[in-house]
């Protein structure tokens, strides 16, 4: 099989998990490292034995490479993802896609322009854990569902992360770290949203670093904190869902599913295994779930091969530009609604992914 040639921008901590999927999937052929900090694109470029180390504007101007993954800093992302697809390359990009309504409409009507492919992360929902809860809501397991509940609630990252401002400022803040996460996997399991409304507020002004190596340093908190939102999806079911960086503790599930005939419980979105359990008017208790599905471990890349498949099958990306503007659209749609004091209508449609093959890249 002619494996598709990948460059990859951005060579930060996540980057190590994108490099190793350039041994894992036969279909990507990782073969630029590039950063703006040239000594660290080497190091990674040495590492995974790849090997082309450069600048981003060498990567983007080299004809051999036809995907960009885009692992840049979130500000960055519509700027290198613009940059790729006006170089004629496809891109997979890092969450989110952007950080605008308007950054990202721009961005598709540029790859649908060009005959390009753009889509993103996260491709978690590609993991066993969410494709076997996808399996028993097609199965009927749950009946139809109904209503859906999402909780990432915490109390921020000053305390452990060495450099912890950017979570604090526009683009930041849980909506757009974590938001990713939970979103996509309620629309890959319930499907697109028709409308949302929401309540969002800055708890602590002001946040002081406990971490090292910036200890004592003091953040301005730019963006909400807690995002309170009502989603109303296109098959009539209607979701909660709560983003906090405000919250010591609490006892609250990450993803639940209800239904007509019963409840599921949904695993960490930001992990792709288990655990997957649920409740049937059948049995009136919760039972565990066997994983069914493949891709239990850490699997990210898992939607840039997805990608790099359909570009050759000529046929829709499963973590494709519309899941990603979808759900972009939908965390500014939260906000939106909180500061104007309405419910937010929705102008971007996307199809609920198709689940991943079981023998998947084989079909």
């Amino acid at each position: 099989m002619q494996r598709m040639k990948v460059g990859i921008i951005g060579c930060g901590n996540i980057s190590g998990i994108y490099f190793k999927a350039g041994e894992r999937f036969e279909v990507l052929e990782i073969v630029a490292a590039a950063d703006l900090d040239i000594a660290r694109a080497k190091a990674k470029a040495e590492e995974f034995g790849v090997p082309k180390a450069c600048a981003p504007e060498e990567l983007l101007a080299d004809p051999e490479i036809e995907i960009v993954i885009n692992l840049t800093i979130p500000n960055a992302h519509y700027f290198v993802d613009k940059a790729a697809l006006l170089a004629g390359k496809h891109v997979y990009a890092e969450k989110p896609m952007a950080i605008t309504i308007d950054e990202g409409r721009e961005l598709l009507q540029i790859a649908n322009e060009k005959g390009l492919y753009i889509g993103g992360a996260p491709d978690t929902f590609l993991g066993a854990g969410i494709q076997t809860c996808r399996q028993l809501i097609d199965q009927g397991q749950i009946g139809e569902p109904v209503g859906a509940t999402a909780f990432m609630m915490g109390h921020g990252h000053e305390s452990w992360h060495p450099d912890p401002e950017f979570y604090y400022k526009v683009g930041g803040g849980p909506l757009f770290d974590m938001g990713p996460y939970y979103l996509t996997a309620l629309v890959a399991l319930m499907g697109p949203m028709r409308r949302l409304t929401g309540s969002a507020q800055i708890v602590f002004p002001e946040r002081t670093i406990t971490s090292q190596p910036k200890a004592g340093t003091k953040i301005t908190v730019e963006t909400p904190t807690t995002i309170s939102g009502v989603m109303d999806f296109a098959s009539g079911a209607v979701g909660t869902m709560v983003m906090s960086f405000d919250t010591w503790a609490h006892n609250l599930p990450r993803i639940e599913i209800y239904g007509t005939e019963g409840s599921l419980q949904v695993p960490d979105p930001n992990t792709f295994g288990g655990p997957v359990r649920i409740w049937r008017t059948s049995e009136r208790s919760w039972q565990d779930v066997p994983i069914t599905r493949p891709y239990e471990d850490n699997s990210r890349g898992i939607g840039a091969a997805d990608m790099a498949y359909a570009i050759k099958e000529r046929r829709d990306a499963r973590a494709g530009g519309q899941l990603t503007f979808h759900v972009l659209e939908a965390m500014n749609g939260f906000l939106l609604a909180s500061e104007q004091g309405r419910h937010y209508e929705m102008t971007s449609d996307c199809r609920r992914p198709e689940a991943l093959p079981a023998d998947w890249p084989h079909t």
